[in-house]
């Protein structure tokens, strides 16, 4: 099954390094690239694409408003979306993954971590097992003023809670398992129901939720 990718930056020579990369892949497909905002969400519309690499930084509207227009479009609910940012501490990255993108990549990853971080997010994971997401998440919260409690919180189980605390700290559903001493699909099961009734678009985001919220393992 071939990835559609959609690639989002201002900036050519990053384009075209991204193209060419992917060129040799016959499980990826570019269907299209934009240099902004605007051109972004027309090339999106029109290709609904798997997964979109977009820069979070470029001219208005940036990629964090062109992430918020994805993830409110009801037609475009599969599509992923990946921001990609030259900085590890980048001020916007908590803002993306609150706002439902499927995780972040540093513009000078090697390119096998770029392969893989698409195939990941394609087959439905997102971006959280690398220690530098960790870092980025730890970053925020201990400099921002993150105790804004879903509203919803109050409707998950009790057992729900605990999973979401431990999905916060950046696990596998097999490491939650291994800690909890239930199996995978237990796990799975209510990550699904905590997503649902919490409405999180990705798994990173219900990681947002839960440090918000000050769920703790």
């Amino acid at each position: 099954m071939t990835i559609r990718v959609v690639l989002v930056d201002d900036q050519a020579l990053v384009r075209v390094g991204l193209r060419t990369l992917f060129a040799s892949e016959p499980d990826i497909d570019v269907v299209g690239e934009a240099a902004g905002g605007i051109e972004a969400l027309a090339v999106v519309a029109h290709t609904r694409p798997d997964v979109v690499l977009c820069d979070i930084r470029m001219p208005a509207p940036d990629g964090l408003e062109v992430l918020r227009r994805i993830t409110a479009d009801p037609a475009l609910r599969h599509v992923r979306v990946v921001m990609l940012t030259t900085f590890e501490l980048d001020e916007y990255v908590f803002e993306a993954l609150h706002a439902g993108a499927s995780g972040f990549l540093l513009k000078d990853a090697e390119p096998t971590a770029l392969l893989d971080a698409v195939r990941v997010v394609a087959d439905g994971g997102s971006l959280l097992a690398p220690s530098v997401t960790r870092r980025v998440i730890e970053h925020f919260v201990h400099t921002k003023d993150t105790a804004q409690p879903h509203p919803r919180i109050g409707e998950l189980t009790a057992r729900e809670r605990e999973v979401v605390a431990w999905v916060a700290t950046g696990r596998s559903n097999k490491e939650i398992a291994d800690e909890l001493v239930v199996s995978p699909d237990t796990v799975r099961t209510h990550v699904s129901r905590a997503m649902l009734k919490l409405g999180a678009r990705e798994r990173a985001q219900l990681v947002v939720f839960a440090i918000r919220s000050g769920l703790q393992p």
